[in-house]
């Protein structure tokens, strides 16, 4: 069987700095250490963390007064910061500086008097923080139907902005609806949709019509890896999403002579290299890889973790 690997595939920037945030944390404050919401969307890193003595909470409530929490990849609202600061905690922010820029986008917007609408999943822990923001300016919309639903008219001030991780197919879809409705909508001032999401989608939208399956490597709640088996099996391709090797079914592969296999942006490579394994030993998989991408993205740790470390040092 013909394994195709995608490229790029796996950890983006954003990711890597949230990663390497709580793994300098660890080493800078020590335990107890306290996660606001899961650092990525990704069992495996959530679970290793725990293992290493991380909390992760969903309510600044659970981090006891005056402990150390760090901020998700995905952002949070000004006033999970305020909860955080009354209760005397010290903030790390891993937030993702592309999620950082949309809410930026929505603050200078609102100021400005727009009305915006934020293309969207709801309940995303962005689309949250990005709500949070100003929440009283924001409207979601989610799908085409939503846009006809809008109360606004073509003489209201609106503009449009965009989860990271969205599909692109269907960002343009109800992007595309926006503007039909409302000619007057004003754009982001560049793209919200991130270039490591779309740098996925492109390399599946490429590959996966030469294969017959495509496995992708994520956890289910990871917004950009739903994205890529939806792409997939749009073009025609059976796809599975998969924590790990562990949850292959020998059912899928009844008939498949190639695979292609990618990752979502929170999920580590060793996972994948445990899949292809997997792959040669069970199905004799010959292994073909696409021509690797450079996406040359870097973010730098949090200025307020590297505060920490040159006072500790």
């Amino acid at each position: 069987m013909k394994i195709l690997l995608a490229s790029p595939r796996g950890f983006c920037a954003g990711v890597n700095m949230a990663i390497q945030t709580v793994e300098e944390a660890l080493k800078v404050v020590g335990r107890p250490l306290y996660v606001y919401h899961e650092i990525v969307h990704n069992r495996h890193v959530v679970e290793n963390f725990e293992a290493e003595g991380v909390t992760f909470v969903d309510s600044i409530d659970e981090v006891p007064a005056n402990a150390t929490v760090i901020f998700s990849a995905h952002g949070v609202s000004p006033a999970v910061r305020q909860a955080a600061k009354d209760r005397g905690c010290t903030m790390i922010d891993a937030t993702c500086p592309l999620v950082t820029k949309v809410h930026m986008e929505a603050v200078r917007y609102a100021r400005q008097g727009y009305k915006i609408l934020l293309v969207g999943h709801a309940g995303h822990d962005e689309v949250v923080g990005t709500v949070g923001e100003v929440p009283d300016a924001i409207t979601i919309v989610e799908s085409p139907e939503d846009v006809e639903r809008l109360p606004f008219t073509t003489d209201d001030k609106l503009a449009y902005l965009t989860q990271t991780t969205l599909s692109m197919d269907d960002a343009n879809r109800v992007i595309s609806a926006i503007r039909a409705k409302y000619p007057q909508v004003k754009d982001p001032p560049s793209e919200d949709i991130c270039y490591a999401t779309t740098n996925r989608q492109d390399a599946v939208r490429a590959l996966a019509k030469g294969v017959d399956l495509v496995l992708v490597v994520g956890s289910k709640n990871s917004s950009n890896s739903v994205r890529l088996t939806e792409i997939s099996e749009t073009d025609g391709t059976p796809a599975h999403l998969i924590d790990d090797k562990s949850e292959l079914d020998p059912a899928w592969f009844v008939g498949v002579n190639s695979v292609l296999v990618t990752a979502g942006a929170s999920a580590p490579e060793h996972l994948v290299q445990e899949l292809i394994d997997e792959l040669q030993a069970s199905y004799e998989g010959v292994i073909e890889a696409s021509d690797a991408v450079d996406e040359g993205m870097h973010f730098n740790l949090p200025v307020s973790l590297r505060i920490l470390r040159d006072q500790v040092a």
